[in-house]
């Protein structure tokens, strides 16, 4: 069960990628462009998925958020680590392994404001911000209370 997305900005932006996918040459697993079936009006996005895409393609590139997932495999995980830095975006990674130190040892490689190993619960102690393109500040824990104090530094102790 899905919501709709936030506006018709946004939605028709989902489909303007969804469009490119399947025009760029990635295979349309499921979902596609449009509402989905019984939906005849709203922002709602069928959930869609594609696999062999190219680095190259736009919903490789582009901060889609929607319910679009793009598939890119690799066979190192160096390729792995080197595909998911090669982006001007950096909000959110994750990682899944039954090697926990490996998934930790990629993790720390991730240049992504917040990386989550083997999907774990959510934590508002965790503070949630992005690298790059995707934002400075960050919201919950410590560091997201830290963006609401003004500081201020007094420098210098001599007499005038």
């Amino acid at each position: 069960m899905l919501g709709p997305v936030v506006s018709a900005v946004q939605y028709e932006k989902i489909q303007r990628l969804i469009q490119s996918g399947i025009s760029e040459g990635a295979t349309l697993v499921t979902g596609g462009p449009g509402r989905p079936e019984g939906l005849n009006r709203g922002y709602y996005i069928r959930p869609t998925v594609f696999a062999g895409v190219r680095p190259d393609m736009a919903i490789a590139r582009e901060e889609i958020f929607g319910p679009v997932l793009s598939i890119l495999t690799y066979k190192t995980e160096e390729e792995a680590i080197r595909l998911a830095n090669d982006t001007v975006y950096g909000l959110a990674a994750y990682v899944q392994s039954g090697d926990l130190e490996r998934a930790r040892r990629v993790a720390r490689r991730m240049r992504a404001g917040g990386v989550n190993v083997n999907y774990p619960a959510w934590d508002a102690g965790a503070p949630f911000g992005g690298y790059k393109r995707s934002g400075n500040g960050r919201e919950y824990g410590e560091f997201g209370l830290e963006e609401f104090l003004e500081t201020k530094a007094i420098v210098g102790y001599d007499a005038a």
